[in-house]
């Protein structure tokens, strides 16, 4: 994210003046604001100028921030619980200037960071990464030197929560605030300093997502060494990283692969499902063999001979789809079906999710003696 902070700007400023100046930065971002959220504050003398309800940070002026003194709004923490009615109250009556505007519900918090500038966003890098099914996870590997708070209402049970992890804290240890699912808090005793701090919080979500979205580099040769091997026979290998096949390896589609066939038939040519190769591709692939065993003898009546329990096509993630075969022809075979497959998955995503046969009736057209005569040529 670019840094806009201007010294020849800046330099002529009062702390007032630069506080709507760097909040008129932030708020002219749609990344890390959008209409009228985020929330910013400087703290002269004895008075917290926090922007008040109603206000763009985009277009804020001296007349948009709410005075308030800042020692009542820290008394506020002393209570276990407070309604949102109660708050309200409580943060006009500490108004310096009755005819401000009401203080924002992020002010108490405000007020509890004892820095002279303070930044409020809803950054979207972050809160994409934190709204992740791996967000508590990644959020901790991202911002290890800040303080991580867990979603909770925003208001005056947020500014408990920070009020109680940081009791024992020393504030000069953390960097910023992150609030999972919520948005981001920095904080300095210079206008600069807090904006560049925030600009530099969200270019580390923003540089963490660039960096997942780089294309994932398979080790083709090692593929095709095991999958000869678990097979018994050299293969030949069609890689297919077309624009669909591409999404299909995506995280968002590749468990789309493990739904089964498109048509019965087309079971004795790709098995019910590929192999989903990630990163050890050693263990994924004695992973699916054994699941492919554990099919064969739940369903298996004691009459049929196992096939070769290695995958016939596999799903690389983030990278396409490969089809297995004795020789370039089989091969071709596979990834027409794979290509006429995925899209049909994918399709019909529209109409509620794929659904394939299950899985006993698979094994049944899999093991049926005259589909594998097909193979055969009889």
């Amino acid at each position: 994210m670019k840094n806009l902070y201007s010294t020849k700007i800046a330099k002529e400023l009062n702390d007032l003046e630069l506080r709507v100046y760097t909040s008129r930065l932030l708020g002219g971002n749609s990344s890390l604001v959008l209409h009228g959220g985020g929330n910013t504050s400087v703290k002269i003398d004895d008075i917290l100028y926090v922007k008040g309800s109603g206000w763009d940070l985009a277009t804020i002026e001296k007349e948009g921030f709410s005075p308030v003194k800042t020692i009542e709004l820290i008394k506020l923490l002393s209570n276990e619980r407070l309604s949102d009615s109660d708050m309200v109250k409580y943060q006009k009556e500490a108004l310096s200037d009755k005819n401000a505007p009401n203080p924002s519900i992020e002010a108490i918090l405000h007020a509890l960071i004892p820095y002279k500038f303070v930044d409020h966003t809803h950054a979207d890098a972050m809160v994409t990464i934190s709204n992740s099914n791996r967000g508590e996870e990644l959020i901790e590997e991202i911002y290890k030197d800040y303080l991580i708070v867990p979603y909770i209402m925003p208001g005056f049970l947020l500014s408990k929560m920070v009020y109680n992890m940081t009791e024992e804290i020393d504030w000069d240890s953390i960097k910023g605030i992150i609030l999972h699912n919520h948005g981001i808090f920095t904080f300095a005793n210079s206008a600069k300093e807090s904006y560049d701090n925030m600009i530099e919080a969200v270019s580390m979500a923003e540089r963490y997502i660039k960096k997942s979205k780089k294309k994932k580099k398979h080790n083709l040769t090692k593929i095709k060494e095991i999958v000869s091997k678990a097979k018994g026979h050299d293969i030949v290998m069609r890689v297919n990283q077309s624009a669909v096949a591409r999404r299909f390896a995506s995280k968002e589609d590749t468990e789309l692969s493990q739904k089964g066939v498109l048509t019965p038939e087309h079971i004795i040519r790709t098995k019910r499902v590929p192999i989903i190769f990630e990163d050890d591709y050693e263990k994924e692939l004695e992973r699916y063999i054994q699941d492919y065993i554990e099919y064969f003898e739940e369903y298996s009546s004691g009459e049929e001979v196992m096939l070769n329990p290695a995958p016939n096509w596999a799903v690389l993630k983030d990278f396409g789809t490969i089809s297995f075969g004795r020789d370039d022809k089989e091969a071709k075979i596979i990834e027409d079906i794979n290509n006429h497959t995925i899209k049909a998955m994918i399709d019909a995503k529209r109409f509620g999710g794929y659904k394939s046969i299950s899985k006993e009736d698979s094994f049944y057209m899999e093991y049926w003696e005259l589909e594998q005569m097909k193979l055969q040529g009889k």
